[in-house]
């Protein structure tokens, strides 16, 4: 057992981590709810885009855009698939980093010509290491998200779609799906599916659909309203990722700091317990020596 002084110098060493982590759960706790906030201030806008992208395809269903080709000429093996990859830009926040790289190298091992953007310090350092085809022009932080970065992301990922240097663009971030859940999620940016922006199902023939004027063209306005949808869907995923890197870092310094404190208890009665022997052990020492004492 370990003496009274070096149970002492351990728990004060705990306490001090103790502070640390408690003080990280409260700034990630404010970073998380902050992030939360800005994204139900801009979610409306870009919903009412998709709305719009919606209404077009219901007036004109047999549209021919270049955001929805699906390049079905071109074989499975050889696509140029294009990956936003989002990580942290640091540790401590559980399996956050973990679950997104493991992903992502799911998604490399299908034998696509992947090429990797990746944003976040973690996830760049990561595959650096990698024999793995990557862009590097993205090496900003991925705290504090913002409108500018997504729009310079977004036009970089389209003008390599458009030019045929891509064949499909994907996202893979952390969604959170409650306050303690955060789901890793690959989503596809491009080829927009038709499909996919429908809500509604099976709709009557005699339905009323609204008149609207599209000028000059049904496909000039997709081609306006598609690079601004996609730029408001990709900030919706760097803000959800933000926001569930924080929550994650929450639940981790949580857990640490009640680990901590369960090992305070611990060393709490060891230390008792080494005082109390050590009281023990001198008393015995002092009656020993009075018995010899006596004896002489």
């Amino acid at each position: 057992m370990a003496n009274a002084k070096e149970i002492q110098i351990r728990m004060k060493s705990i306490r001090d981590t103790m502070k640390i982590t408690s003080a990280m759960y409260m700034i990630s706790s404010s970073k998380m709810k902050k992030a939360k906030k800005i994204l139900e201030d801009t979610e409306p806008y870009f919903y009412n885009l998709r709305g719009a992208i919606r209404r077009i395809q219901r007036h004109v269903p047999n549209i021919e855009n270049q955001y929805f080709d699906m390049r079905p000429e071109i074989p499975e093996k050889d696509r140029r698939v294009g990956i936003i990859l989002v990580t942290g830009d640091k540790g401590l926040a559980g399996a956050y980093n973990h679950n997104i790289i493991r992903m992502t190298e799911e998604e490399l091992e299908k034998g696509c010509q992947v090429k990797l953007y990746p944003l976040g310090i973690v996830g760049r350092q990561y595959f650096e290491k990698k024999d793995v085809n990557m862009d590097g022009s993205f090496r900003y932080t991925v705290q504090n998200p913002s409108m500018h970065r997504a729009r310079l992301i977004a036009e970089e990922v389209i003008s390599q779609f458009l030019s045929g240097n891509l064949d499909e663009v994907y996202i893979i971030y952390t969604r959170m799906e409650g306050a303690a859940l955060m789901v890793p999620k690959k989503e596809r940016l491009l080829p927009l599916k038709k499909k996919g922006l429908e809500d509604e199902k099976n709709i009557p023939i005699e339905f009323h659909r609204e008149e609207i004027q599209m000028i000059p063209s049904p496909e000039e306005v997709l081609n306006s309203i598609v690079p601004n949808y996609l730029i408001g869907r990709l900030y919706g995923c760097l803000v959800e990722a933000y926001a569930s890197e924080n929550n994650s870092r929450m639940m981790a310094m949580e857990s640490s700091t009640n680990n901590a404190k369960e090992m305070l208890k611990e060393l709490s009665i060891a230390y008792n317990r080494a005082r109390q022997a050590a009281i023990t052990q001198e008393i015995t020492e002092v009656i020993s020596g009075a018995r010899a004492q006596k004896r002489k």
